[in-house]
């Protein structure tokens, strides 16, 4: 994709720069969930993609949820931040996990650059707005690495929460009792370990947020992760109505030959 794809946001917002509080959020939202996407559900095509034998390599995520490695903007200085370069040429020198751990680190630096270059012109009432909700959102280094899952056990101390840690076998069309968010540092297709008993919060597949309650969740009958409702565009009434859901990632996997 070339330089002018990436200026437009890739679709986010017909090529005009987000002004607003709001918008910048909604942009880096959708960024940061190309991101995580990249480094979980897509994990195998990203890991293809980054061959240490190419050239200098970046992970753009975009304003489309869509995410690409490519070479960095030729244009100096470029118009928006670039992310990390050459993220590909560790890639066979690390423990995989460690390798896209420190890709995710970058890239939520980038997330915030991007952010804040768009913040430039904000009141600094608005900017301390911004970060407060960019900073409710887990980065994708706290998921990939488990770190949000760890801090929130130990805030939780001693309480039990047996109650919300079972896994209905199928999807339900209320909010589910959550499992263990799962580890995104091992293969994106890996389950669930069955034998861990010290569960903590679920997170959306899709936005990564936290599990709540308030909202409505479904779980794939396939990967067995699980979604808000809104982030995949089923409702209650909708899901009563489906006997085995999957989720857009297995959906849009081909059958092995």
């Amino acid at each position: 994709m070339d330089a002018s794809y990436r200026r437009s946001g890739a679709g986010g917002g017909g090529g005009s720069a987000p002004r607003t509080v709001e918008d910048i959020f909604k942009d880096y939202r959708a960024r940061r969930n190309a991101i995580h996407r990249a480094l979980t559900h897509d994990v195998e095509e990203f890991y293809a993609q980054c061959d240490p034998e190419k050239e200098n390599l970046c992970l753009y995520g975009y304003a489309n949820e869509a995410w690409e490695v490519a070479l960095p903007a030729e244009e100096v200085p470029t118009e928006l931040p670039e992310p990390a370069l050459g993220i590909n040429f560790a890639r066979d020198g690390m423990k995989r996990s460690d390798w896209l751990a420190l890709v995710a680190v970058h890239s939520d630096s980038w997330l915030v650059s991007v952010a804040f270059y768009y913040a430039a012109r904000l009141t600094r009432n608005d900017r301390k707005r911004l970060f407060g909700m960019m900073n409710d959102l887990p980065t994708v280094y706290e998921v990939i690495s488990g770190m949000r899952q760890s801090k929130e056990r130990d805030r939780s101390g001693g309480i039990d929460n047996s109650g919300r840690n079972k896994l209905p076998s199928k999807h339900t069309v209320e909010a589910p009792p959550p499992p263990r968010a799962e580890n995104n540092a091992r293969d994106a297709d890996e389950g669930y370990d069955e034998d861990d008993g010290d569960h903590s919060e679920t997170l959306c597949g899709t936005c990564g947020g936290i599990y709540s309650a308030e909202e409505f969740w479904i779980g794939c009958d396939v990967c067995e992760r699980w979604y808000h409702g809104k982030c995949v565009k089923i409702t209650p009434a909708k899901a009563e109505s489906i006997k085995q859901y999957k989720c857009p990632s297995c959906s849009s996997k081909r059958p092995r030959q």
